[in-house]
């Protein structure tokens, strides 16, 4: 995904226990309509970007919610031990996390091009113009453009 974004991001929790830097561009950025994510946000969506975990760099106190999820796997979110809030999906050290945008110090920095687990999207959830649109999980090929 060419997103020009910044070279390094910035964010972290409510509270400002816990911080982050997440360098380079993310390889994917959208809006998730999955039940978990509605639920884990309190809300029709969680707006993500996704990153390489060893681009981003963590400090601060964090508590791991491990729980089922829909597709039958374990949904792994970040939070701030101090004040609760989302930081970014992931087993910490691993793979890739979902950095959620609403941690992220300039939303600026935010810019969507997908959405996936529209099948899921209420009715009351507004659809993103300009998105590309996944019912469920996209494939590698199918998130990087």
């Amino acid at each position: 995904m060419n997103t020009a974004m910044a070279d390094l991001i910035t964010g972290g929790c409510m509270c400002g226990a816990v911080r982050y830097s997440a360098q380079g561009a993310p390889s994917y950025a959208g809006y998730c309509y999955c039940v978990d994510c509605r639920r884990a946000s309190g809300s029709g969506f969680i707006p993500f970007l996704g990153y390489d975990s060893e681009n981003v760099v963590l400090a601060g106190p964090l508590r791991q919610v491990c729980s089922p999820s829909s597709r039958d796997t374990v949904a792994v979110r970040n939070r701030c031990d101090a004040c609760g809030s989302l930081i970014f999906g992931g087993n910490h050290g691993e793979g890739q996390y979902t950095l959620y945008a609403g941690s992220l110090d300039d939303p600026a920095h935010f810019r969507p091009t997908m959405a996936i687990f529209t099948r899921e999207r209420p009715a009351w959830a507004p659809s993103m113009p300009g998105m590309t649109e996944f019912e469920t999980m996209p494939g590698p090929s199918d998130s990087s453009s």
